[in-house]
C-alpha cells in the first residue's frame, strides 16, 4: 500500500537507518510510512534529516557505510516515543483485522439465479405480489344434446342469448358476482367453479340462480330469465 520495499520498512520498524538509502529516498520512505500510520510524517521525515543527514557543523555528514569486515555502526536516529509506538502497533493491528475481514468476507460465494441456497452477499429476491381472489363465480355450459339455453350475468347481460346449442357445444368458462339460466330441458353439463351441477334429466324447461358462493338454487317459472 506505501510502494516501499518490505527490507526498507522492516528497517524504518527496527531503526537500521543505514539501511536505508539515504537522502531524500529515506526522508520520502519515513514520510509516507508515518502517514500511512497516521502519524506526522513531516515532523519524523525533518528530525531524520536533522540527526542522521546534519553534522554539528551543520554540513551534511558522511552516510555510514556497511561492510562485511567492519562491524555495524550503532543504530542511530530519531526514537519514537511510547505513544507513537503505541499508535503504531494499534493502527497494525486494526489493519490486520480488516485485511482478514476483507479476505474471509471475499471468499464467499454469491450464487444468484435458481439455486436452492444463497450464501453472503446476495440479495434476497422479491416475491411477486400476491393475487387477490377473484370475487364471483365462473360457469361454463356443455350441450349432452340439442338445448336452448338464455344465461344472464349479474348485471342482466347475455351471455349466452337464447340459443340453441347443437350436442357436444360448449360456451364459457364465463365469470360473474352471480348468475341466472334456463335451459329448455334438461340435456346440458354445467360446472361452477370447477364443480360438477346436478342437472336433471327433464324434457320440461328448467331454470337457476347461482350465486358468487357458487350456490345453486331452482327457479320457479316467473323468475327464469327467458332472453326476449
Amino acid at each position: 500500500m506505501t510502494k516501499i520495499r518490505l527490507r526498507y520498512l522492516r528497517a524504518m520498524e527496527n531503526e537500521e537507518w543505514d539501511v536505508l538509502p539515504g537522502g531524500a529516498y529515506s526522508r520520502g520512505f519515513i514520510r509516507t510510512y508515518a502517514s500511512f500510520l497516521g502519524l506526522d510524517g513531516e515532523r519524523l521525515a525533518d528530525e531524520y534529516r536533522r540527526e542522521m543527514e546534519v553534522g554539528a557543523s551543520g554540513e551534511p555528514g558522511p552516510r555510514a557505510e556497511a561492510t562485511v569486515a567492519s562491524p555495524r555502526p550503532p543504530r542511530r536516529g530519531p526514537r519514537l516515543s511510547t505513544r507513537a509506538w503505541t499508535a503504531i502497533v494499534t493502527v497494525c493491528l486494526v489493519a490486520v483485522l480488516v485485511a482478514v475481514g476483507i479476505s474471509t468476507w471475499g471468499g464467499e460465494t454469491v450464487t444468484t439465479g435458481t439455486g436452492p441456497t444463497h450464501k453472503k452477499g446476495a440479495k434476497r429476491a422479491t416475491a411477486p405480489p400476491a393475487q387477490k381472489p377473484r370475487s364471483g363465480v365462473s360457469v361454463r355450459l356443455v350441450a349432452n344434446a340439442e338445448v336452448w339455453v338464455c344465461l344472464l350475468d349479474a348485471s342482466g347481460k347475455r351471455l349466452v342469448d337464447g340459443q340453441i346449442l347443437e350436442a357436444g357445444a360448449r360456451e364459457g368458462p364465463f365469470h360473474s358476482g352471480s348468475f341466472t339460466v334456463s335451459f329448455g330441458n334438461g340435456e346440458v353439463s354445467m360446472n361452477i367453479d370447477g364443480q360438477q351441477a346436478s342437472i336433471p334429466a327433464t324434457s320440461s324447461p328448467i331454470g337457476y340462480s347461482i350465486d358468487s358462493g357458487g350456490r345453486l338454487e331452482k327457479l320457479p317459472e316467473s323468475k327464469r330469465p327467458t332472453c326476449a
